[in-house]
């Protein structure tokens, strides 16, 4: 006989928290020509992200946050994932 092996639940997935996700401490991301409109939300802003593009920090996080979340959803609904 056999032992039975205990399957573990996946992990949590953790709380998207603003400020968490991207690193941008890199002058690279800093504009000194003047503010540009956001991509996302349309103000004003100096900060660009990895493709010089005029972005806000948090706006490009919560981008990513929702696209991630939107992948998994493909996925399970997809069935890839139970």
């Amino acid at each position: 006989m056999t032992a039975r092996r205990r399957h573990r639940d996946p992990p949590a997935e953790p709380e998207y928290r603003p400020g968490q996700l991207l690193d941008w401490t890199a002058s690279s991301h800093w504009d000194y020509d003047g503010p540009r409109p956001c991509r996302y939300c349309g103000f004003p802003t100096q900060l660009r992200d990895s493709h010089r593009s005029p972005a806000h920090k948090t706006c490009a996080e919560e981008a990513l946050a929702i696209q991630a979340a939107e992948a998994q959803a493909a996925y399970r609904q997809n069935g890839q994932i139970t």
